[in-house]
């Protein structure tokens, strides 16, 4: 029986790994599977060898401060990789953890083959890194077309599959009126997927969600999180007197809640497309620590945090960022958006014009599988 190790660093990668996977099962069953993931790979049966949440680490500092705690994660998972001599180590976004590891594996056993999953944003900062990179990876599936330039340019193997969330998807009808009450205006809340992430964003989306419900009667905000952490963000709400307030962390049941809200507030990432592509008008936001961003300020070649500003190279889903990022500016921008409908539906007819262009004809999460199958 062939083995596929799967690696993951974060939630987001968990989960699209978790849609290619269960793509492969259905046209090869006889493949043994061991990862680093999280709830979407369990809830395949995979096992994971240690929790992911031991390696998410945000920011330089964050990292820096843990460089010995990441360095043993990195042997051990290295370790177990190699014990396990799997066909395919299948790496999934996070490049500072996963591609660290592929390294020393490769160097270790050059006969596993190395398929990285979503390309390191070279076009957002560190260009060079493709010619380390394509020393230990035989292949990488890219989520962009216009990625495709960068890596054949240093002769790097690569094919592009497109984005999982970007693919159709069935619509699921679910009673949700008991979560919400009816006649209740939806608006959908991302305040991240990691620790740090939801400590710093929390308190600014819920000082946030008091200037709404001061001009409006009528919302209920869901925020979206990870089963991981919807603990940790009830903890935060009940820290207050808010009453429209709901967490959730249903898949199915976020999709729904997302396609009936009118409105996303969202961290800046991989969610964001998702919120594109449910055609759902948003704005993103972002804030980390002073040094970490003056770090990634220094090194970063582009304008835009969001894909679509960046694809379409101008602002359009509204960006707060470190100083902008306050409860203020978030209800000025929400406020102003649900005042004046018709810019709601210019942001999200602008948004699938440029969705139109990332999306690939045919569906990326078997595109990717039959990619991965071909390869045992």
């Amino acid at each position: 029986m062939k083995k596929i190790f799967i690696l993951t660093g974060e939630a987001s990668g968990d989960k699209l790994a978790s849609k290619v996977i269960s793509d492969l099962k259905k046209i090869n069953k006889n493949i043994e599977y061991l990862s680093v993931g999280g709830e979407h790979l369990k809830s395949l049966g995979i096992k994971s060898i240690y929790e992911l949440k031991e390696i998410t680490y945000l920011g330089f500092t964050n990292v820096i401060l843990n460089i010995f705690k990441i360095r043993n994660k990195i042997n051990e998972t290295v370790k177990a990789i190699s014990n396990y001599k799997p066909d395919i180590l299948f790496t999934v976004d996070s490049p500072d953890f996963t591609l660290r590891v592929a390294e020393k594996v490769k160097k270790l056993n050059p006969n596993i083959k190395t398929i990285h999953f979503v390309a390191p944003q070279v076009w957002v900062w560190r260009e060079g890194r493709i010619k380390k990179i394509k020393k230990f990876i035989d292949h990488i599936l890219l989520l962009f077309s216009f990625e495709k330039v960068y890596f054949e340019k240093e002769n790097m193997s690569c094919e592009f599959v497109g984005h999982p969330l970007l693919q159709k998807n069935d619509r699921v009808k679910i009673d949700i009126n008991q979560l919400i009450g009816k006649n209740k205006a939806l608006i959908s809340v991302f305040a991240g997927s990691r620790k740090s992430e939801i400590s710093v964003l929390m308190p600014i989306l819920l000082d946030f969600i008091k200037l709404m419900n001061d001009k409006y009667t009528d919302m209920t905000f869901i925020f979206h999180s990870t089963k991981e952490y919807s603990k940790l963000m009830q903890s935060f709400i009940n820290q207050t007197n808010l009453s429209n307030c709901e967490i959730i962390s249903d898949d199915k049941i976020k999709s729904y809640i997302l396609q009936k809200s009118i409105f996303a507030v969202a961290k800046s990432g991989t969610v964001s497309l998702e919120i594109c592509n449910a055609k759902i008008p948003s704005i993103i936001l972002y804030k980390m620590g002073f040094i970490n961003f003056l770090i990634i300020k220094a090194l970063i070649k582009t304008k835009y945090a969001n894909i679509i500003n960046f694809a379409a190279d101008k602002e359009i889903i509204p960006e707060l960022l470190q100083s902008k990022c306050n409860a203020k500016n978030i209800f000025k921008k929400v406020s102003s958006y649900l005042e004046n409908p018709s810019d709601m539906s210019e942001q999200v007819k602008k948004v699938q014009e440029v969705l139109d262009r990332l999306k690939v004809s045919g569906n990326p999460t078997e595109l990717a599988s039959a990619f991965l199958n071909k390869f045992l």
